[in-house]
């Protein structure tokens, strides 16, 4: 954990795209209509966890992400608007990503289906990286969705050697157990290998192990990694550490909207948590406090709150893809 006159900023490498949330209350009909209110919000797995990081109290936090000439403006302003610094690359061919978020609002979970098109969100690559970004830097967010393509992969595992060079706490999120499946859990595994702290959901976790319960999974998980952080939705939460769980927090109840992202709030105070001090089992308590927020509302990101800090100064660049 990061402390005391270390670097104190948290870089966050991943996904930016544009989330259409469409939150249904009767089930889907094909072939006819279906009511649904229909939002469009800013999303992506990585920029939501900058944005609930800085939420959550973290003054220094930064993003590296890729987007298309399309929407690039938008998310600047969004992003910044978070108290966030972005580091957005323009994508001179793809589009900016785009997930259609189907959200079962008549049940009680508020459960959501993604349809994804990833766009330029997973062709950030190795020339977009800067060893320089980790300047004043004491931990470094990977989202998971990067390992599942090439370019970004080659990116991420970039950033992960730079920031191991330095001393820097690596995190990664998971981010998709249908990737995860398409892709291999043990390739998976092997990519991100030198990794810090891993931050499953339960059933990401369980796929990756092949174990049918969370805390056997997080067990199996933490003779790899130094710290595993399950996150259970409803369930709650724990963390392992040396084979053993050292850690259990429940759920906190609240009326569920939209579920959507509500892994990203919890990773997000989690590791603000950590860099501002706190113990492994009160940052669980955190993250669990920021995904029950986050189902509350409708959409990914924390709500801006009256009088948010000025906007960073914004850092754009163009780039190829390798």
């Amino acid at each position: 954990m990061t402390g005391g006159g270390h670097p104190q900023g948290l870089l966050v490498v991943g996904d930016v795209v544009t989330d259409i949330v469409a939150r249904h209350r009767t089930a889907l009909t094909p072939g006819t209509d279906t009511e649904a209110a229909i939002r469009t919000v800013p999303g992506g797995a990585g920029a939501n966890v900058a944005c609930w990081a800085a939420c959550w109290g973290h003054r220094d936090v930064r993003f590296l992400g890729r987007v298309g000439a399309d929407a690039a403006a938008w998310h600047e302003e969004n992003l910044a608007r978070a108290a966030v610094l972005p580091h957005l690359v323009v994508d001179p061919d793809a589009p900016t990503g785009t997930v259609i978020s189907l959200v079962d609002a008549g049940g009680d979970t508020a459960e959501r289906t993604f349809l994804t098109d990833s766009g330029a969100s997973l062709r950030l690559a190795p020339a977009d990286w800067a060893p320089e970004l980790l300047d004043g830097v004491g931990w470094l967010h990977l989202s998971g969705y990067l390992f599942f393509a090439d370019a970004s992969r080659a990116a991420a595992r970039a950033a992960l050697g730079a920031a191991r060079a330095r001393g820097v706490t690596v995190s990664v999120d998971p981010a998709s157990a249908g990737f995860l499946a398409r892709h291999g859990p043990d390739r998976f595994l092997a990519w991100c290998g030198g990794v810090d702290v891993l931050l499953p959901s339960r059933d990401e976790a369980e796929l990756l192990t092949g174990l049918p319960r969370a805390a056997d999974a997080a067990r199996a998980l933490s003779l790899r990694f130094p710290t595993v952080v399950v996150k259970s939705g409803r369930a709650g939460a724990l963390a392992a550490r040396d084979g053993e769980v050292r850690v259990r927090v429940p759920a906190e109840r609240v009326e569920a909207r939209d579920s959507t992202g509500a892994g990203d709030a919890f990773t997000g105070a989690f590791i603000a948590s950590r860099l501002a001090g706190a113990k492994l089992c009160d940052a669980v308590a955190e993250g669990c406090g920021a995904g029950a927020r986050a189902v509350s509302r409708v959409g990914a990101r924390p709500a801006l709150p009256p009088g948010a800090r000025p906007a960073p100064k914004v850092s754009r660049h163009g780039g190829g893809q390798a």
